[in-house]
């Protein structure tokens, strides 16, 4: 049997006061997959998304091609399974000062055995002309971009990093038109197919139900006492 990129075992997640937000939470994610995550509006989607990153804590398991964060190294863990939020923090400096203190991190190196932190920069550029981003928006301050420049800029860098093999995306298309969000799409599920990237499956939270019949292959439902698995979207 082939192991799973994510197995996610009976995990459970409470807010700070200790109510749950859910409970039993099983699923897989394999190579291919662009697994839709469903629920309504509050129900957990986001926080899901933070444990499968190891960036909220939880109860139970989840393990990255069979092995738990820890055993990477949560920094290094990380750099294979990267979450990119829905809006991003506004931050210090320009994407390109973004992008070279990343390549500084310690838990990028030890992806590259020790040398330096593999960036393909040109490559990220080319896809953000693609997307309506020209270059001179990488020496651009973070907060000075429009929502819809940051959120294409903070989902295109990980393209630029070259190493994220699962993609957590919250909502990566809310603030753009439809014309750039169907070529965000397009360009997504090309490198989910495509062996010329190190991407291999996406978990991806969306509203709209005609954008998760266009990227989505599996429908996970998420209930405060588990998940289900759907043939088709069923967006609210």
């Amino acid at each position: 049997m082939t192991t799973p990129l994510i197995a996610v075992k009976s995990i459970s997640c409470s807010r700070p006061e200790g109510d749950p937000i859910f409970t039993n939470v099983s699923f897989t994610v394999n190579e291919g997959d662009i697994v839709v995550l469903q629920a309504r509006s509050g129900a957990g989607k986001t926080t899901l998304l933070k444990c499968l990153a190891h960036l909220n804590l939880y109860q139970g398991a989840v393990e990255f091609q069979g092995r738990s964060p820890r055993f990477y190294g949560v920094p290094t863990y990380r750099t294979h399974v990267q979450y990119v939020p829905q809006r991003p923090s506004l931050l210090p400096g320009t994407p390109r000062d973004f992008m070279d203190t990343l390549a500084t991190f310690h838990s990028r190196r030890i992806r590259n055995q020790g040398g330096a932190s593999t960036l393909n920069l040109e490559h990220a550029i080319e896809v953000a002309k693609e997307w309506g981003i020209e270059e001179s928006f990488w020496d651009r301050a973070w907060n000075t971009l429009s929502g819809g420049e940051a959120q294409r800029l903070a989902l295109v860098i990980p393209y630029g990093l070259n190493c994220a093999e699962v993609l957590l995306l919250d909502e990566p298309t809310s603030a753009l038109d439809a014309h750039t969000s169907e070529l965000v799409e397009k360009a997504l599920v090309a490198a989910v197919k495509s062996h010329d990237t190190t991407l291999k499956a996406i978990v991806w939270i969306t509203h709209s139900e005609e954008q998760a019949l266009r990227v989505g292959t599996r429908f996970l439902n998420l209930t405060p006492t588990g998940t289900h698995e759907d043939s088709a979207p069923a967006v609210p």
